[in-house]
């Protein structure tokens, strides 16, 4: 009798992986690695979006483009003659920046999503409000071409970027301490003392776009738009506020040092935050001794944008 041949154990090879049918999970993957480049991409775009509404704004490009969707009548980009010069082309090309601002924010919520983990819960509500803020700033900017540069819009425009440069740098924080030993809790003086510096930071931003919309940098040559006030007067207030805010940053140190509890992170932070008001009140006298040149206020801004940045991290340093 014949046996039945016996059929081989071994199994078939295997189909060699399909090429690029993965493709979109890969660069999912990949995007969930690329958070923390793209939170200090972000940082980084919302300061410089501030520097070129600056620029906008000291070379008096403001009407450059003086319609708004379009740069001028029936066309999205500049239309320019000899005598409108290069403020066409700033005014558009700080336009232009608020899309690639909305792009790094619409990339780095989907990062946040793609890498999931704990820290999803408290970095995604920032990134959206980035992304949502990006949009106000949009319109608002249309608003403020259609009033002709009315300073309070454009007092508004420029605090509502320091809205979005907290955000962003709130993010960042939270993604850098997320693996870090939460400390003991502050007295909950310390944790009033340290919300007020940052109100008062807030008031202190508010009076300087007062006092640059009461200066000579309207934004417009031939139009100038400014507060009806004192300049001299507006600067007086501002400094005095800056002395109480910087104040009430010593008092933080103060307990910080004493406090055993307090981390060093947060001890940092607020150093860092004194450092740069002070950078600040030089660069602030200075330009008011030499007549407001427009370098030393372009400086100025950017100070202001890197006070919003320390002020989020040293509050957030000493949150219960």
């Amino acid at each position: 009798m014949s046996t039945p041949s016996t059929m081989s154990s071994r199994p078939a090879p295997a189909s060699p992986p399909s090429s690029g049918g993965d493709l979109p999970s890969r660069l999912w993957r990949w995007l969930g690695t690329m958070v923390r480049p793209l939170l200090w991409l972000n940082l980084a775009v919302e300061i410089g979006i501030v520097l070129t509404g600056g620029l906008v704004r000291l070379t008096a490009s403001g009407l450059g483009c003086p319609r708004w969707p379009e740069c001028h009548e029936g066309s999205i980009t500049p239309v320019v003659t000899p005598a409108d010069g290069w403020h066409p082309y700033i005014e558009f090309g700080n336009r232009t920046l608020t899309g690639l601002v909305g792009i790094v924010a619409l990339l780095l919520i989907l990062a946040i999503i793609a890498r999931g983990g704990d820290r999803r819960a408290r970095q995604l509500p920032f990134a959206i409000a980035v992304l949502a803020g990006i949009a106000v700033q949009a319109i608002l900017g249309g608003i403020t071409v259609l009033t002709s540069l009315h300073p309070v819009t454009v007092s508004a425009h420029f605090l509502v970027s320091m809205v979005l440069v907290a955000a962003s740098a709130a993010v960042l924080w939270f993604d850098r301490t997320a693996d870090a030993v939460t400390p003991d809790p502050l007295p909950r003086p310390v944790n009033v003392v340290a919300f007020s510096t940052a109100f008062l930071g807030g008031v202190v931003l508010l009076l300087g776009t007062f006092v640059t919309g009461a200066g000579p940098h309207s934004g417009d040559a031939d139009e100038p738009a400014r507060y009806p006030w004192d300049p001299q007067t507006m600067s007086w207030l501002h400094a005095d506020s800056v002395m109480l805010f910087c104040g009430l940053v010593v008092a933080m140190l103060l307990a910080l040092h004493l406090l055993p509890q307090a981390s060093r992170e947060a001890r940092a932070a607020w150093w860092g935050v004194l450092f740069v008001s002070l950078a600040q009140g030089a660069v602030g006298y200075v330009q008011y001794a030499l007549a407001v040149p427009e370098a030393l206020v372009w400086l100025h801004m950017l100070g202001a944008c890197l006070l919003t940045w320390a002020l989020t991290w040293a509050v957030l340093a000493v949150r219960r």
